[in-house]
């Protein structure tokens, strides 16, 4: 059974207990994210203590980003640090390029998550305390961050199934530097943190003293504030989840429902839709954009947009978002040798050819000359339907309300120079199985959309 018991100490020991308790028990393992700095030796000092209550099992990792010239001896701290307090330590090396687009503090934040996300471990503790929550509600708030940037730190989260807690989260950092000089622990200082070339240290060293000196209590009302955007965001949140219930079906999005929504409502949809569809998120200027092209739009005129290797087109009162397949050369043709299924990833999808009895393409008409699989050059003639007469290909993709951009990556099946069969469109009845006969069932499953 978990241990009831409450730490009988300091006021910091049982504040990171009450918010930890869930993750505490018996056989759980919690890792503490360990920079070497004074807030991440501090909570791995108070979860040691703890451990010994509460049964837990504790790790901590470090991961060294190899950017400082002193980065080798932080990472040596954090190992004499875990020896002596005999918990587990994993420390992992990244690379961080010197260039990049998101900028360098990104650019390592990313790669830092991603070794965290091969831990194994049941819980990750993340040392981020008041004055960095503040520090980023202000920072986010000049960047012109919306409802969930200026939420900034959530003290809870999940990545893959795995929690991410702070539990330091509303303790300033002159508590911590107390705590660790009353327990008279040693902690590492990241030179970085006095250049001022990065904006965030410039905020803390030459922006927020002086707001000190008019609202002393900044930290707490900023965070007060990133609790007020968090319960706005939740808020959003939810009628998105409504709105998506009723305006997307099959993956796609109706613009009728889309536009019928005030401007703001609509882009709250929009940017839960684009989330679901694996788009990243756009920017004000670029979302309001893409909003008024696709309800302002006439008709089925052409809106298409590319980001991120996805395509997200209007078509027929509906949104797509597809991968962004590039279209095959038009003379692109593959013998058919009867193989069941075939991979066709130039055409973004997989074709399969399932025996079956009295239906489907007649395998013994099929015979009589090479077959092929081919794509759409025009003119093309086909009769699925033996009572009525033979209709243009073209005529039948519309009739089924075929995407014109997948229509190009069709593959058609030919009997020497005899159209035969249109995936999700019909067998010619010249061709089509008779009762007893064995027959295959063509299948055609777009993989790009998936």
């Amino acid at each position: 059974m978990a241990s009831s018991k409450k730490p009988a100490s300091s006021d910091l020991l049982q504040s990171v207990f009450h918010r930890l308790h869930a993750q505490l028990t018996p056989g759980r393992h919690v890792t503490v994210a360990l920079s070497g700095g004074v807030d991440s030796v501090v909570l791995l000092h108070l979860l040691h203590r703890l451990q010994r209550e509460q049964e837990f099992l504790l790790s901590a990792i470090h991961v060294n980003h190899q950017i400082s010239p002193n980065a080798t001896d932080w990472a040596s701290f954090c190992v004499a640090l875990c020896a002596k307090l005999h918990v587990p330590l994993v420390v992992k090396a990244i690379r961080v390029p010197r260039r990049s687009k998101a900028g360098l503090e990104a650019t390592a934040r990313s790669l830092r998550y991603s070794a965290f996300a091969e831990l194994d471990t049941d819980c990750l503790l993340l040392a981020h305390h008041l004055d960095d929550q503040a520090e980023t509600v202000l920072l986010n708030l000049l960047r012109g961050a919306g409802v969930r940037g200026a939420a900034a730190m959530p003290e809870t989260r999940e990545k893959d199934g795995t929690p991410i807690v702070r539990p330091l989260l509303e303790v300033p950092r002159a508590a911590l530097v107390a705590y660790a000089k009353k327990h008279r622990l040693a902690w590492i200082e990241d030179e970085s943190n006095l250049d001022a070339a990065f904006t965030r240290n410039y905020l803390r060293h030459a922006v927020l003293p002086a707001i000190e000196q008019r609202f002393p209590a900044y930290r707490q009302t900023l965070a007060r504030a990133a609790r007020h955007f968090a319960e706005a965001d939740a808020l959003l949140d939810e009628l998105a989840t409504i709105d998506m219930a009723s305006a997307v079906q099959d993956g796609k999005l109706k613009l009728t429902l889309l536009q019928r929504y005030s401007p703001a409502r609509a882009k709250n949809l929009l940017r839960a839709y684009f989330a679901a569809q694996g788009m990243p998120a756009l920017d004000a200027e670029r979302l309001q954009e893409w909003l008024r092209q696709l309800i302002q739009a006439r008709g089925d005129s052409r809106v298409e947009f590319g980001v991120a290797g996805l395509v997200l087109r209007r078509y027929r009162g509906e949104i797509w978002v597809e991968s962004n397949t590039p279209c095959p050369a038009a003379d692109w043709q593959l013998a058919w040798r009867g193989e069941r299924e075939l991979a066709l990833p130039e055409l973004g999808g997989r074709l399969s050819m399932i025996p079956v009895q009295g239906e489907g393409l007649s395998v013994a008409k099929l015979g009589a000359a090479p077959i092929t699989l081919r794509l759409r050059q025009g003119g093309e003639r086909l009769k699925p339907d033996c009572g009525r007469p033979r209709k243009t290909l073209k005529h039948l993709l519309q009739e089924a309300a075929i995407p014109p951009w997948q229509r190009e990556r069709l593959p058609l099946l030919y009997s020497g120079e005899t159209l035969v069969a249109a995936p999700g469109i019909g067998i010619d009845c010249a061709y089509q199985a008779t009762p007893g006969e064995s027959g295959l069932r063509l299948g055609w499953v777009l993989t790009y959309t998936e």
